[in-house]
């Protein structure tokens, strides 16, 4: 994790993962979700946590979940339905509902398709804000399959050359198992920076980097500097010049795979909610699972043992620092920034609910 990001040690505030987890069920049980959906919500939430990513965990999400519910622009109580069913794909409307609670269903409906199909899609419109990508993805591996899950994120990203946002901060997550090796988990927004993590940056009174963001009028800021008042961020890869162009065509593509072919609208035109995409890859279907895995861990394995170059530590490959990093939250208790903290204790009081960190 950048420091950019990162609660430093000495104000950081550590509660421990069920205690989080209490505070957060209570919360949306207390905002009218039924006990199914506040503890899928939870999962979700905790997952981010507990892994370190804080920019879609409770500490930037939960204050918007909770906005939203409060306001009816979130259905605290789905009844997602199926528009469209074929034997390997289906379309399904979230009725409003968060992706938190949907998703991991949708997920479900995928997973279940791919046993008779060996791979299968399930898209989503009529949605809400679906948390860490990664989350959904790897709810495949359990069953031993490949995930893979994209949402339509907010509409803050310029084109490359671009004036003005034009697509969505659009995350995108693959999951694959392995054996002894922590499984690959790839989790990323199509932009240079998530923009929740602008918001951590903001919290902790860092500069952001060069090539994240670009001006109002948007030419890159190529220097570090505090968080604009105004700001557009950069697709993935910053300039044209070291491949801004991949990351913004990737940022389109998933507006058409999550988003009109949901029938949900890209960031740029939304007329349906937040659209959503899960795919999912029966690996039994191409291949034997254990020889999979076993060439699975010989990869990783061979990745993470990299000679590092000249003043680096190591090589890691995506998934291994978050498995890492569950392992140490799950002992020491999740850090959280004070101001969390307090917003929590703060929210709780308002909602006439016991202070869990008290």
């Amino acid at each position: 994790m950048l420091k950019q990001f990162k609660v430093p040690d000495e104000i950081a505030v550590r509660v421990p993962g069920d205690v989080m987890r209490a505070a957060v069920e209570d919360t949306f049980r207390r905002l009218g979700m039924p006990d199914d959906d506040a503890q899928r919500s939870a999962d979700t939430l905790l997952y981010a946590d507990l892994r370190g990513i804080d920019s879609h965990g409770v500490s930037n999400m939960m204050r918007y979940y909770v906005a939203g519910l409060q306001s009816g622009d979130i259905n605290p109580t789905p009844q997602w339905t199926l528009e469209r069913d074929a034997p390997a794909a289906a379309t399904i409307d979230c009725d409003r509902g968060l992706g938190l609670t949907v998703g991991p269903q949708a997920m479900q409906l995928a997973i279940d398709k791919a046993k008779q199909t060996g791979v299968a899609t399930v898209v989503a419109n009529n949605g809400a804000h679906f948390g860490a990508a990664a989350y959904h993805a790897q709810l495949a591996l359990a069953h031993d399959m490949i995930g893979l899950s994209m949402t339509v994120g907010g509409l803050l990203v310029a084109p490359t050359h671009g004036s003005q946002a034009m697509v969505g901060l659009n995350p995108l997550s693959i999951a694959a198992p392995a054996g002894e090796e922590a499984p690959f988990i790839f989790d990323a927004s199509m932009s240079s920076v998530a923009g929740n993590k602008v918001r951590l940056a903001q919290r902790l009174g860092e500069d952001l980097l060069p090539g994240w963001v670009a001006d109002a009028e948007g030419t890159p800021i190529m220097e570090s500097q505090p968080v604009p008042e105004e700001y557009l961020i950069l697709p993935l890869g910053g300039t044209r010049e070291i491949g801004s162009h991949k990351g913004y065509s990737l940022a389109a593509s998933i507006d058409i795979l999550a988003g009109i072919m949901a029938n949900a609208g890209s960031a740029l035109q939304r007329f349906n909610g937040v659209g959503h995409h899960f795919t999912v890859f029966n690996i039994s279907a191409f291949t034997d699972v254990d020889e999979f895995k076993s060439h699975m861990d010989a990869y990783l394995k061979a990745l993470r043992e990299t000679p590092p170059a000249p003043g680096e530590e190591r090589v890691l490959y995506a998934g291994l620092e978050e498995h890492e990093a569950e392992i140490e939250r799950s002992e020491r208790g999740i850090p959280y920034h004070p101001e969390v903290i307090e917003w929590f204790q703060a929210t709780l009081g308002e909602l006439g609910l016991r202070n869990h960190f008290a």
